[in-house]
């Protein structure tokens, strides 16, 4: 007897959550080929959203299919998401943005592509190793792609609008997404203060001459490079 998908039955309330993730994330993408500046905003939403259905399985309970919907979602909204990001700031930092990539000096348009793909390839190769060979508890090798997808958007909105650089930046996020470095969890004390931080940036990245992201992105790289060996997580 086919019971169907039993989806009222096997969705919980964080999945509930990891889905409104995916359709930030997705907002985002389509957004990113406009306006970048908000693009990168709703990057660093569906990031806070992506902590919250983990605080919300602790406090609910989580369900069976809760891992592999994470695992879809932060494809989408923390690696096609962010690969379409960087096509957008190239190309409306390059003036082609309105024109499209057609438009687009050949050179500009090969860079801004192949940084885009570098990043999606790399977060979906993290997902899928992570998800196969990563057990609970075990370290966590590379950086989250829900972090590298965090400090492109930080950058950004920090003011890094030179796009040789920001393509760099992307370079190096993409390939700290595979290295065989263990990273700790952050303490839930850290990641709410962070969370917050993240949050006021969402609403107001301009206030205090662009002060709030560029304390996320100052907190996110000292985590990025001092983790490793100085913290001592959860």
């Amino acid at each position: 007897m086919n019971e169907g998908l039993r989806v009222r039955e096997r969705i919980g309330a964080a999945d509930v959550v990891t889905l409104a993730n995916a359709v930030v994330g997705f907002v985002a993408g389509v957004v990113a080929l406009s306006n970048p500046q908000l693009a990168a905003r709703l990057v660093l939403l569906a990031a806070i959203a992506d902590a919250l259905d983990g605080i919300v399985a602790r406090q609910f309970g989580g369900t069976e299919v809760g891992p592999l919907l994470d695992s879809v979602t932060d494809v989408v909204s923390f690696g096609a998401t962010p690969a379409l990001l960087v096509y957008g700031i190239a190309a409306a930092e390059w003036g082609w943005l309105g024109d499209g990539l057609t438009s687009a000096p050949s050179a500009q348009a090969a860079a801004a592509l192949a940084a885009g793909s570098l990043f999606v390839v790399f977060s979906i190769l993290r997902t899928a190793l992570y998800s196969q060979f990563v057990g609970e508890g075990e370290n966590r090798p590379g950086i989250q792609n829900t972090l590298g997808a965090t400090i492109l958007a930080a950058a950004y909105l920090s003011g890094l609008t030179w796009v040789p650089g920001l393509l760099a930046v992307v370079v190096v996020l993409s390939v700290a997404m595979v290295a065989p470095v263990p990273y700790p969890n952050l303490r839930a004390r850290d990641a709410g203060v962070l969370g917050v931080v993240q949050a006021a940036a969402v609403v107001a990245p301009l206030a205090l001459s662009r002060a709030l992201p560029r304390f996320l992105l100052v907190a996110a790289l000292a985590y990025m490079f001092l983790a490793p060996r100085y913290y001592w997580g959860e």
